[in-house]
């Protein structure tokens, strides 16, 4: 198994993109902490975990609070021996629909503040653990609005342009101490997208709005292989960058976007 005898922490472990993570981690072996606001869904993730022979455990963290986070990780590594990898899968409130000349600040600014403050309360909350021991894996998630240019998405590419640098930067401060940081850089993730929304926007293509089937089909023929990233995908690809298969990869993002964006 890829991660055998490691250890685990989730934030947002009760999400979609969370969860499924959470699971191929436990399949591989991992001893999995979920961590996240709402205890009811983690929970779920657990029981799913547990009911397939893995190890879950469940615990109640704000990812933006920098207390709750630090508790967190020292309870955790004190209780496992230490933290072998982190992964964050956490929200950011993307607010789309608008051209940037007419978003408030705030809705603009909201994803892009989330991001950093989560990405780097909980990175660091790690790190300080990992370099103790000499090893770890630090994971992000990004998505192709971190490099194209797509009118209508608020912060959104920005939050995520951000997210590759800021793992940039702690994969250069912390390669020297054996710990790894790699970012997933996906498509947008049909299971993912919501099903309770009538009518997405547009994104510039002047049709007025898009049903979700529309907007998965317009997503699709950006690619090249004419289909999305899968979930089961994004967290196969997560378990193998969080296992000593790709120890030398590092300041570095799994391009899994099915060709839409080509790695130069």
């Amino acid at each position: 198994m890829l991660l055998e005898n490691k250890n685990a922490v989730i934030y947002g472990g009760g999400g979609s993109i969370g969860g499924a993570v959470a699971r191929a981690f436990a399949r591989e072996g991992a001893r999995v902490f979920l961590a996240g606001r709402t205890l009811a869904t983690l929970e779920t993730v657990a029981e799913d975990i547990a009911a397939s022979g893995g190890m879950a455990e469940t615990a109640p963290v704000d990812a933006l609070d920098e207390e709750s986070v630090d508790r967190h990780a020292d309870a955790m590594a004190d209780e496992a021996g230490g933290i072998d990898v982190s992964f964050n899968a956490i929200g950011h409130g993307d607010v789309h629909g608008a051209p940037l000349a007419d978003m408030p600040f705030e809705d603009f600014f909201r994803p892009i503040q989330t991001a950093m403050r989560a990405q780097f309360l909980t990175a660091r909350a790690a790190a300080r653990h990992m370099v103790k021991r000499g090893r770890g894996v630090i994971l992000a998630i990004t998505a192709t609005t971190a490099r194209k240019s797509l009118p209508d998405v608020g912060g959104t590419g920005v939050a995520f342009d951000a997210i590759e640098s800021l793992c940039r930067q702690w994969a250069c401060e912390l390669g020297p101490h054996g710990v790894r940081v790699v970012w997933l850089q996906t498509t947008g993730i049909p299971e993912a997208i919501a099903r309770n929304v009538e009518r997405f926007p547009d994104y510039g293509t002047g049709s007025g709005g898009m049903t979700r089937e529309e907007l998965i089909a317009w997503l699709q023929r950006d690619t090249m292989l004419n289909r999305l990233t899968s979930l089961s995908e994004v967290a196969s690809v997560a378990a193998f960058m969080a296992s000593d298969h790709a120890s030398a990869v590092t300041a570095s993002g799994a391009n899994i976007t099915c060709g839409s964006i080509p790695t130069r």
